[in-house]
């Protein structure tokens, strides 16, 4: 059961209260009468009359030097038991602010000790969890830099070689060759776009400008541009979608961009001869559309990370095609930027796969 740190404190303190109050009635019990049978001794000898007459103004004196007493010992008591209670509170944030330093100064592995279910506990908890946040990052940031050197390297390779081939005179400075080089050259372009296109995208400054548009239109021109490259790998693409769905409030650019990317990504990823089927249903006040194709499909263990930048299923196909691997990136970027949804599903390899997103309704 989870204990409050302001109940705790409360508690604390009203123990501190209740110490005191018993050690000071200890002292009253114990040093009270002796004080007062003194002050009443010393001034029957001192003032020679009957001691009953100075009874009241002797009390009051022996119970005065009794409280100063049992206050002393009262506070020496409340003062421990606070020192207690205070370095209990005090060391956890002190390690907490020792932590968070040895974090900023670039420590990720950094992590707390929980000892306890209070609001302190659930601090050190949180700061785990950030640590734990923070070192993914920065792993994932890592390996963003290797994987862009990888992405670089492989068309500036093609054409350095090339380029060395046109100088020492084995290939000829012909259509050809130069049609090679502007492959690769390409290829650096989309890539560079991409990642331009993804900065844009985590830095949240992408403009989206909404319009309530029927998704028939954006999927038919998403469709009609990947026809012909459809066409020439003897694909077919199969388009349903109702007349009676209701327009979604989207940048219809940036939602073509979506289609085509994940279109793009069946085209490359579905053998001859093969099918692809862009789909679309209404699900409450939300438009889901669905682009299944009869391709490689996905293994279970990578229907989690195909979101992921440069993730690749088949990292050899996916480069041979041209893709920059930032495609589905950018696709999920862009849905969730519209407050939509996107999800990929495959029977498993050799069966296809799904990939569906979902898009908010006008009006």
């Amino acid at each position: 059961m989870r204990r409050s740190l302001g109940v705790q404190v409360f508690v604390s303190y009203l123990i501190v209260l209740i110490v005191g109050l018993v050690v000071l009635s200890a002292a009253l019990d114990f040093l009270g009468p002796r004080h007062v049978a003194r002050r009443m001794e010393g001034s029957g000898s001192r003032f020679g009359g009957p001691p009953a007459t100075n009874v009241e103004r002797l009390f009051r004196t022996g119970v005065a030097d009794a409280l100063v007493v049992a206050g002393i010992a009262a506070i020496m008591a409340a003062g421990a038991l606070s020192m207690y209670v205070t370095r209990r509170i005090v060391l956890p944030v002190q390690a907490l602010a020792a932590a968070s330093q040895r974090l900023a100064a670039g420590h990720h592995d950094e992590r707390v000790p929980v000892q306890s279910t209070d609001e302190l506990g659930a601090l050190a908890d949180s700061f785990n969890t950030m640590a734990e946040a923070l070192e993914q990052t920065e792993t994932r940031r890592r390996a963003l830099l290797a994987d862009v050197a990888h992405e670089l390297r492989t068309p500036l390779s093609g054409i350095k070689g090339y380029m060395d081939g046109l100088s020492d005179g084995v290939l000829e400075a012909g259509p050809e060759t130069f049609a090679r080089v502007a492959v690769e050259v390409d290829r650096l372009q989309r890539l560079v776009t991409d990642l331009e296109e993804l900065s844009r995208l985590d830095a949240g400054v992408l403009l989206l400008i909404p319009q309530a548009v029927p998704v028939g239109r954006i999927v038919e021109a998403a469709v009609e541009r990947l026809r012909p490259q459809a066409d020439d790998q003897g694909l077919v693409i199969a388009v349903a979608v109702p007349e009676a769905l209701p327009p979604v409030s989207v940048d219809p650019d940036r939602i073509q961009q979506v289609l085509q990317n994940l279109i793009g990504n069946a085209i490359q990823y579905t053998p001859s001869p093969g099918r692809i089927a862009v789909s679309a249903r209404s699900e409450g006040s939300r438009v889901r559309i669905d682009v299944e194709d009869t391709g490689v499909g996905i293994a279970a263990e990578h229907l989690a990370h195909v979101f992921e930048r440069f993730y690749r299923v088949d990292r050899s196909r996916a480069r041979s095609g041209g893709g920059s691997g930032l495609g589905l990136t950018i696709a999920r970027y862009l849905v969730e930027a519209h407050g939509g949804d996107i999800r990929a599903a495959s029977p498993g390899p050799g069966r296809g796969s799904t990939f569906s997103f979902t898009l908010p309704s006008a009006g």
